[in-house]
């Protein structure tokens, strides 16, 4: 098809983005914490949260959205610290978190926690500011205004970034939940836990506050 990028442009975007997304960022840490904390379906669930995020940026890169709000300091600054209140408000709550669940309180946590996780980790997502950035300035190098529409092309690509980003991630919830048995088993080490997680969730709410808008 036309509007498609080619073989060697393919591979070309495939080994750039493999090289970007095997540095742990933000949603790497996202999917570690919860993997280590829950184990590996909890891990798998945040993923596809994560990448359910990643379908809002595809879309909006195709349509030009990333544009306008790249364009416009006062919408990035909007979303930005939106992200920013969320993952300040995940810390604080794990950091304030001193109950010890029962193994009954487990068994339900489990039920409710994967739906939760799966938003949570599309709500992160969708509100990092860097990741609508990344699609804008990443995407459209590798598109070709001669071989049809962009955004048939943009959507291409972003589908196989997501495709790759699943795979990656994926990668790093299931190793990093083998930690997962022996911090569940340990009362102490769960809330040792909380308060790395919350911690993290600090930390990247910091980082994206000292991003330039």
């Amino acid at each position: 098809m036309s509007d498609m990028p080619d073989f060697a442009t393919l591979a070309l975007f495939c080994a750039a983005t493999l090289a970007l997304l095997l540095v742990p960022g933000p949603a790497v840490l996202f999917i570690v914490t919860r993997s280590v904390a829950q184990g590996r379906s909890a891990g798998l669930v945040s993923v596809l949260g994560v990448h359910a995020g990643s379908v809002v940026h595809v879309v909006a890169a195709a349509l030009g959205i990333s544009a306008l709000v790249a364009a416009s300091a006062t919408a990035f600054t909007v979303i930005k610290y939106a992200g920013v209140a969320y993952l300040v408000w995940l810390g604080v709550r794990k950091l304030m978190n001193r109950t010890a669940a029962s193994a009954e309180d487990v068994a339900e946590i489990e039920v409710h926690s994967k739906r939760r996780m799966f938003w949570e980790g599309f709500v992160v997502n969708v509100l990092n500011p860097k990741t609508a950035i990344f699609f804008l300035a990443f995407l459209p190098q590798f598109t070709d205004p001669a071989a049809g529409p962009l955004a048939p092309q943009i959507l291409v690509l972003g589908l196989v970034w997501m495709g790759l980003g699943m795979t990656t991630d994926g990668t790093y919830a299931l190793l990093s939940s083998a930690l997962a048995g022996r911090v569940r088993r340990s009362t102490r080490a769960r809330r040792r836990l909380d308060i790395g997680s919350g911690l993290v969730y600090l930390g990247l709410a910091a980082l994206l506050t000292g991003e330039k808008a």
